[in-house]
């Protein structure tokens, strides 16, 4: 089309020249063809340069398209083609580094969802994984990634309840059951979104039971809190008017004022002890953890409380040793008042690298499946003289160690209670 314009313009500018120049007709003919093929010549010239830009151009757009950004066009004369070639590789290096920046962030966000303690599972909407962090394959006890398989394949390897749930994908809270007898709270959310125009469904789970016994813990603490402080408001007038009563009745000589006195003190005291066993709850300390000598540490524990002592693994004991002494006595003690002797009172201590597993079990009565569920709640106790607080201390000891405490029945008679947390270093 562009040729056949610059024919027709020569030839209609050369018509005026036929008539004004006397020339012979081929001579005229001469000049007419050298002049269209000059023009023809330069024009096939500058249409060539511009097809090969125009052509690069498009090889850029359609890198463009593909996600790629590193081509660079070579072109720096001054003209409306020259800037254009200049915008081009400017938003190409403006693209590149968005795409450099986003895949920063891509890798970064990668690693906080593979960390992540919630269990994340993307699925297609054909049921098949897409996506899944560490704690799904933990969940689904998998050894390797889980993507590409089927939700219904990987159901098999969870326990019922949870396969239920998946399922039906309905959020919420469910509980589970396991190894150690008890019941685990958790949460299921679901989204729902479009992706590379397909429809997904992202399952996340996560782990409520630590959550719930922090808050109810809390609350508990709480409630001691405004305990004592109310008790400690009425037994120091209690106190200072006793003294006073008995400083009165000093020359009264009157033996039952005597016991009346003797019998509040008593009752005082025993208040008072109450007051700050629950207060020692209630403000438990951030741990410092120290290497302990087992061995001084475990002698100074069997003066106060026989028992038959087991040792395993290789490692160094790390904890708060004050805390750890009382989380051990209140449980030694616990145990020695199970009608269980000396000899089958058992303290073992597992050492690793990761954790540090420490049991205290006895051959006594055990406990009913109610009192299993509710002993390490403040204030329960199934003690006519029980506070309810020691186990719940020793609780709030573990957990103060980022660990957990769990009691099992043993299946010959008895109980275990077994205290974990992580092993600490000297760093």
């Amino acid at each position: 089309m562009v040729y056949a314009v610059t024919v027709f313009t020569v030839v209609i500018a050369f018509i005026p020249l036929m008539w004004l120049l006397d020339w012979d007709v081929s001579y005229k003919l001469a000049l007419f063809t050298a002049t269209l093929i000059v023009c023809l010549l330069i024009l096939k010239k500058g249409l060539t340069r511009l097809s090969t830009s125009l052509e690069s151009l498009k090889v850029g757009l359609l890198n463009f398209k593909d996600g790629e950004f590193s081509n660079q066009l070579v072109y720096r004369d001054k003209d409306p083609l020259g800037d254009l070639c200049l915008l081009y590789n400017e938003s190409a290096e403006k693209l590149r580094q968005e795409k450099r920046w986003l895949h920063q962030r891509e890798l970064m966000l990668d690693k906080v969802l593979q960390n992540s303690p919630e269990i994340l599972l993307l699925l297609n909407d054909h049921q098949q994984v897409v996506f899944s962090n560490y704690a799904a394959r933990d969940f689904f006890d998998a050894s390797d990634r889980l993507e590409g398989f089927p939700l219904s394949a990987l159901l098999s390897n969870i326990s019922a309840p949870a396969a239920t749930v998946l399922r039906e994908a309905k959020e919420g809270l469910f509980t589970l059951p396991c190894p150690t007898g008890e019941n685990e709270t958790w949460h299921l959310s679901i989204g729902r979104f479009v992706l590379n125009n397909q429809h997904h469904i992202l399952f996340i789970l996560k782990q409520m039971t630590r959550e719930l016994s922090r808050q109810e813990v809390a609350v508990w603490k709480k409630v001691i809190r405004i305990i004592s402080h109310e008790l400690n408001n009425s037994i120091g007038p209690v106190s200072s008017m006793l003294h006073s009563g008995r400083l009165l009745s000093e020359n009264l000589n009157e033996p039952r004022l005597t016991r009346v006195f003797s019998t509040i003190a008593e009752r005082v005291e025993h208040l008072s002890d109450f007051v700050q066993g629950y207060g020692k709850f209630a403000k438990l300390p951030e741990p410092k953890p120290e290497r302990i000598n087992r061995v001084a540490f475990i002698s100074k524990l069997q003066q106060q409380w026989p028992f038959h002592y087991q040792e395993k693994g290789e490692g160094e004991l790390y904890a708060d040793i004050i805390q750890l002494e009382q989380l051990l006595i209140n449980l030694l003690k616990n145990a020695h008042e199970s009608d269980s002797h000396d000899e089958d009172i058992t303290l073992s201590i597992d050492l690793n690298k990761q954790r540090t597993v420490i049991e205290v079990s006895d051959l006594g009565q055990g406990m009913s499946d109610t009192v299993l569920s509710q002993a390490l709640i403040p204030f329960y106790s199934t003690k006519s003289s029980g506070s309810g607080l020691g186990l719940a201390l020793c609780r709030e000891i573990a957990e103060a160690h980022h660990g957990q405490i769990a009691l099992q029945n043993r299946e010959e008679r008895g109980l275990t209670v077994r205290v974990t947390f992580p092993s600490f270093s000297t760093g």
